[in-house]
């Protein structure tokens, strides 16, 4: 019998420093209309978000080998993108071989991997995190590799797409994937209310699992995409001179809920499903996706612990939750997952635990 494609392991890991209050302070202090400022602060409150990581050192102490979180966001002086993209290209290799590291391959598994694949939306450089994965875990030099780049939250179930391809066409392969986001690089100064309320979802996080076909963990099903028509200016994600520029809508939930609920037809029914793995993108998302399938409360657990402790980490959060969720899972249980991005695009993927 033909084993399944399935994750076998997940490991996680994030930056040292955690941020969230710091960076509210820090964006709070931006405001120059009072109103505006509590209407922030209110905002915030109700995000469902307690703590987030990053490498910036945000109390401004000078710590070696850190990022000076007031040096680097000072009023008036935000970096441009190319110091941005400098960061990134110091600090992800070292998130990456951290991860890596608790991801505790044997020999025989190094030996097996075949292709690595990254997803990432929030820096490039060249040669990338693939060599370094490859380096580090000193995996073959005939290994193939593929980045996903720029797709945003959704990401991680289309490299799992990727993934799932090629353990079907090489049986014997085994496909490493990394999700790794520093979004927190990204941080913009503004006036803009909802453009700081998108940033405060943010947070960095590495995730890299090893996919394969096996008799145990959690197996791959299928996957769907499903577009939502004319909401392309929902979600906006475009390199800037200084950094990269989100723009996400408020419109995001009620929209997300109406479909969820018009189109049930292109959704398993939620009796089928005992384990959900959704992208925590924010509370209100969460609310939509809760309100639109008509789940309890404690269906969405394992995706509002991810977002209280870690926010938003663009790819690498949907990783986060299938680890916690498959630490608790039962075999035979079956599970959907769903991640968020530009189109406004549903990326799926239905699975069962092994």
């Amino acid at each position: 019998m033909t084993k399944p494609t399935a994750i076998t392991r997940i490991a996680t890991a994030t930056p040292p420093y955690d941020v969230h209050n710091a960076f509210v302070d820090h964006a709070a202090g931006m405001f120059q209309n009072p109103r505006t400022r509590a209407l922030f602060s209110l905002m915030e409150q109700r995000s469902g978000i307690r703590h987030r990581y990053s490498y910036i050192q945000a109390s401004g102490e000078d710590i070696p080998d850190s990022l000076n979180g007031g040096a680097l966001f000072r009023t008036g002086r935000f970096p441009e993108t190319a110091e941005r993209m400098g960061f990134y290209e110091k600090f992800a290799p070292r998130l990456l071989r951290e991860t890596l590291d608790r991801l505790e391959l044997t020999e025989e598994e190094r030996r097996s991997i075949r292709h690595v694949i990254v997803t990432t939306c929030t820096g490039l450089f060249a040669p990338g995190l693939d060599f370094t994965a490859i380096e580090h875990l000193q995996l073959s030099p005939e290994t193939e590799r593929t980045t996903v780049g720029f797709m945003g939250c959704y990401a991680a179930i289309n490299g799992l797409k990727l993934a799932d391809y090629i353990v079907r066409a090489n049986p014997e392969s085994s496909v490493l994937l990394i999700n790794l986001e520093l979004c927190t690089l990204h941080f913009q100064e503004s006036q803009d209310i909802q453009k700081l309320l998108s940033f405060l979802l943010f947070g960095d996080g590495c995730a890299a699992s090893l996919i394969r076909a096996a008799d145990h963990g959690v197996a791959i099903d299928s996957f769907r995409a499903i577009t939502i028509p004319q909401s392309q200016d929902l979600i906006q994600w475009r390199i800037g001179a200084s950094g990269f520029d989100m723009d996400l809508s408020g419109q995001i939930p009620i929209v997300l809920r109406k479909t969820l609920r018009e189109c049930a037809e292109q959704f398993p029914r939620k009796e089928e499903i005992d384990l959900w793995a959704v992208h925590p993108g924010g509370r209100s998302i969460l609310d939509a996706v809760s309100d639109g399938f008509e789940l309890e409360a404690s269906k969405l657990s394992h995706s509002r612990s991810v977002l209280d402790r870690f926010g938003n980490m663009s790819s690498a959060t949907i990783m986060f939750v299938l680890q916690e969720l498959a630490e608790s899972a039962s075999r035979g249980q079956r599970g959907y997952a769903m991640g968020f991005g530009p189109g406004v695009t549903a990326e799926t993927m239905s699975f069962h635990v092994l």
